[in-house]
């Protein structure tokens, strides 16, 4: 169910003591009855507790990497062919286990929480055995990308989530780096294994890896951040020892051959590769699609229909913009060259410099204090978790998302953090840079995720679960409620940036839809983006790019926003005058993140009831 993204990026924040669940020998008690609970929670804690073992950078992530799970902190994942098998091999275990519980006693949360898990494990099931090739669970059908491999992801992990206190700290860093240097081989070795099946990514994709790889790999010990932040962090908590020699040694005779390795497997096959950009295109190409869409949306849609919704809320979001704009004197040209040319007005632009980019950091953390003290309104236990926001790092900001969030750990030792994507700070204009904030920050990612951490004897599993459709759906609608809560009201051209991030989001139903199953270039779908949602080139080729890589994840945000919306007017149809906004987010945040299909069903018993529990 997990692959290297999703443990990099998931934590949460509650004691280790969350695992500590009561043995699963116990009998199932009558129907109805609450000692349905107990054997269901035992269950869920061996799922988990099966997955921290298999997954080291998980049990750090989380905070749980102490006690009985310390010598997690020595080691990487897995990623062999072996190891890939045995993951798949655990999910059809684990699904196989759930499928075998009695759930019909269940109700209220834990038939929720059940619901939940049985979703993420029948769909990763079913997608491992279909596939083999890519990551599982039909997350990506590519090992090596601008945003899959460990190249991309592991030097940022060790730099930002490993934590260094102890000697013992350093020397698990430097077995970690040790260890990237195995998995960076392991990755290679599969990826030549999926080029013998004919599943080579597009030419324009093995570039930008490419170009990443190279630039992580001509550091000098003296640049790099594998070595700098070892030597950096032990000098700062006074931990004796030669660091810099040790990791320089590591980083130089393990690291960087295999990452040159790696770098020839790509050169190989950038030589095969097309420029072909969809999924379509290659062996099993549309079941992929398929699958990845039902995994990434958790909503039983075809791509037909994620295309048409896609293509309407396209209009319908540049008719809103369209209003806007002619009330500020801008009238000439279609909606996608008008929003155009407002990107490329020097006025707006920040410096493309370190002193431009630390100033639109700065401008973030303003906005996140100015949107704070209105969250209750609308919210019965706004987050009181610590939020930073950072640079997406220099070294893979060519291929990186234009933004991603990393939730705290569970000890609360690290901060959750709000990655930006500042490689081209032309795609931040001032009047589009609010948006972003409030979908990754509060009352978006952050909000949902922190909330989630801190449901009352929630199972881990659920604490620390994601599905996109949910997660990325709620950050969008968060947007939606930015606008609500007035931090437009006075900025007509924050409220067009805030509605060019919603046509964004619907440009990308289409856009999924066309490159993996209509047969789209990358270059039409550029262009189509650009004439429609008004994204400079650079923004529309990243994105462009980023969706051929992750089939399916695309259209997660505006569909899991548009169905939120949907149980919303309904419920406000239902109850009349007895709707109350706080009760209904309630009902969405207090049980997690669930399937979309789950969340239905939720919303519609508010809807009937009034009821949020």
């Amino acid at each position: 169910m997990l692959n290297r993204r999703d443990l990099l990026q998931t934590a949460a924040a509650v004691g280790a003591s969350a695992l500590a669940q009561p043995a699963l020998a116990q009998p199932h008690m009558a129907p109805g009855s609450g000692a349905y609970v107990t054997p269901l929670n035992a269950l869920f804690a061996t799922f988990m507790q099966e997955r921290l073992a298999a997954h080291p950078e998980f049990a750090t992530g989380l905070g749980l990497d102490t006690g009985k799970l310390a010598q997690s902190r020595h080691l990487l994942s897995d990623a062999s062919p072996a190891g890939v098998a045995a993951d798949k091999a655990m999910t059809a275990s684990q699904f196989q286990r759930l499928k075998a519980f009695d759930a019909s006693g269940l109700t209220g949360l834990p038939r929720i929480n059940y619901d939940a898990v049985m979703f993420g494990l029948q769909t990763s099931a079913a997608a491992d055995r279909q596939f083999d090739f890519g990551e599982n669970g039909a997350r990506s059908p590519y090992v090596l990308s601008q945003l899959t491999g460990a190249y991309q992801s592991v030097p940022t992990f060790l730099d930002t989530q490993h934590k260094i206190e102890t000697p013992d700290d350093g020397q698990a860093y430097l077995d970690r780096l040790q260890a990237f240097g195995r998995v960076l081989d392991q990755e290679t070795e599969r990826a030549r294994h999926d080029e013998g099946l004919g599943m080579i990514p597009p030419d324009f994709i093995l570039d930008k890896a490419l170009e990443q790889m190279q630039a992580l790999n001509r550091q000098g010990s003296e640049d790099s951040v594998l070595v700098h932040s070892i030597v950096r962090r032990t000098k700062e908590k006074g931990i004796a020892g030669d660091w810099d020699k040790r990791a320089t040694g590591i980083y130089t005779d393990t690291v960087q051959p295999a990452l040159q390795r790696q770098i020839d497997q790509v050169r190989r096959m950038r030589d095969r590769a097309t420029s072909a950009a969809g999924i379509g295109s290659r062996p099993q190409g549309m079941a992929y699609y398929a699958a990845g869409l039902l995994n990434y949306t958790t909503a039983s849609l075809t791509p037909q229909e994620v295309h048409r919704i896609g293509l309407e809320q396209t209009r319908q979001y540049q008719d809103r913009i369209d209003a806007i704009l002619k009330t500020q004197g801008m009238t000439g040209g279609s909606v996608g060259a008008r929003l155009s040319a407002l990107s490329k007005d020097p006025q707006y632009i920040y410096p493309d410099s370190d002193a431009g980019k630390d100033q639109l950091i700065a401008h973030l953390n303003q906005l996140v204090a100015q949107i704070t003290p209105r969250l209750p309104r609308d919210f019965t236990t706004p987050p009181t978790v610590p939020l930073e926001i950072r640079r997406v790092p220099p070294y893979i900001e060519a291929g990186a998302p234009l933004g991603y969030y990393n939730s705290a750990s569970l000890d609360g030792s690290r901060p959750a953090i709000y990655y930006i994507n500042l490689n081209h700070t032309a795609d931040w204009p001032r009047w589009l840079v609010s948006s972003v904030t409030f979908h990754e920050g509060v009352p978006g990612h952050h909000l949902q995720i922190s909330t989630a951490q801190h449901i009352p004897g929630q199972p881990l599993i659920r604490k620390t679960g994601n599905y996109s459709g949910y997660a990325e759906g709620w950050a969008l609608y968060a947007e939606q409620l930015a606008d609500e809560l007035g931090m437009y009201d006075a900025d007509p051209l924050g409220r067009v940036g805030y509605l060019k991030s919603e046509l964004w989001r619907a440009c990308r139903m289409v856009l999924d839809t066309g490159v993996h199953t209509m047969g789209w270039t990358r270059e039409y779908a550029i262009q189509w983006k650009m004439d429609n949602d008004g994204s400079l080139q650079s923004g529309a080729a990243n994105e462009v790019e980023r969706y051929c890589v992750w089939p399916g994840q695309a259209p997660s945000y505006k569909i899991g926003h548009t169905i939120i919306n949907q149980l919303r007017d309904q419920a406000r149809a239902s109850l009349g005058p007895r709707f109350d906004l706080k009760a209904f987010h309630d009902v969405v945040l207090n049980s997690g993140s669930v399937p979309l299909e789950v969340l239905k069903g939720m919303g519609a018993k508010y809807a009937a009831t009034g009821m949020t529990a």
